[in-house]
């Protein structure tokens, strides 16, 4: 038997994320069955969307069960095996628990280099969130140069790489965040061409105007909200949303309604297209080619926040939740 710690979910939050929602425990997992592995995790990914399936939406299946761990996008080291597909040694990445250690079939993980790059590498730039800014771009907002795209959450784990990836393509990039320091890494350092902080700018609608002129020909929507609704009454001809997340809205016990003149879509023939990235995993490896490539030669570039044990998992989600994070949120677990 093998001693662990593990973090549940406690209850389901109303309105805002809180810290008893979650629990922490020490189980015991029993000795591996034939097929079975054993995973040391090392990095824990922590994503906005889970909270969603914290509340159990119909629209998020599967819901995270009560007194069960809660799961997420991990990088772990195989231990021990009982499965002829892997063996001791292996690094593999999957959906994992939040957890120490995690007893799992096999089924679904990917065996990963772990030389290179860093390990957490593989749940940012390498991984699931880069993966969903380069489909967004490439396969919805397709923007061509002299065009005008908007990221919003322009320095997030997605909206940093979003960004990166419509600039090379020649659009111009304009994008907003969560305060000062994010907006001047995304234009000194992620290459936009401006990007305001949504936090201080009360009229947005203003601000746009400003900073496009032109209007909006493709926007990689992450947040929502007050800021999309901005954005779509701004959207030119023949427009583009990639709509992959709405983190302001995500907390909210009403739902915010659409924006208004929803026949804006027909008059401007606009698409709409919002996106889960797991439907499209036969790209991965087109994907990686890229995208690796990118990084390799230094035009890519990108942030992430670590945080240090499995017991502070808790408070680096809400802290996610508020925007409190720089880049992708990873905990170092071991």
């Amino acid at each position: 038997m093998t001693d662990i710690q593990q973090i549940v979910l406690a209850k389901r939050p109303e309105g805002d994320v809180t810290a008893d929602c979650f629990r922490a425990e020490s189980v015991s997992l029993p000795a591996l069955a034939e097929g079975q592995i054993l995973i040391a995790q090392r990095f824990l990914s922590l994503d906005p969307y889970m909270r969603p399936r914290m509340t159990e939406l119909r629209s998020y299946t599967p819901p995270f069960e009560l007194d069960k761990p809660l799961t997420g996008g991990s990088v772990g080291e195989v231990v021990e095996s009982k499965n002829p597909r892997f063996a001791k040694g292996d690094i593999v990445m999957g959906m994992l628990n939040w957890a120490t250690h995690t007893v799992h079939d096999g089924k679904g993980l990917r065996k990963i280099d772990a030389a290179g790059v860093p390990l957490s590498a593989h749940l940012g730039v390498l991984g699931m969130p880069s993966f969903t800014a380069w489909y967004g771009i490439k396969h919805i907002c397709k923007p061509k140069a002299g065009e005008t795209v908007f990221v919003s959450a322009a320095t997030g784990a997605v909206g940093q790489v979003a960004g990166q990836l419509a600039k090379l393509a020649g659009a111009r990039v304009v994008g907003c965040a969560g305060d000062e320091q994010k907006c001047q890494w995304a234009v000194r350092e992620a290459g936009y061409d401006a990007c305001f902080n949504h936090k201080t700018e009360s009229d947005v609608g203003a601000v746009l105007d400003k900073l496009c002129p032109q209007g909006i020909d493709a926007d990689f929507e992450n947040v929502g909200g007050r800021i999309f609704h901005a954005v779509f009454a701004r959207l030119n001809n023949f427009g583009r949303v990639a709509f992959c997340g709405a983190i302001s809205e995500y907390q909210d016990a009403t739902p915010m309604a659409g924006p208004e003149k929803m026949f804006t879509i027909v008059q401007r023939r606009l698409t709409l297209q919002g996106f889960i990235v797991s439907d499209h995993v036969a790209l991965m490896g087109e994907f990686v080619n890229e995208v690796g490539g990118l990084v390799a030669s230094g035009k890519l570039k990108s942030r992430e926040t670590v945080i240090d044990g499995l017991t502070k998992a808790p408070e680096a989600f809400m802290g996610l939740l508020k925007g409190e994070n720089f880049g992708k949120l990873v905990v170092k677990v071991g």
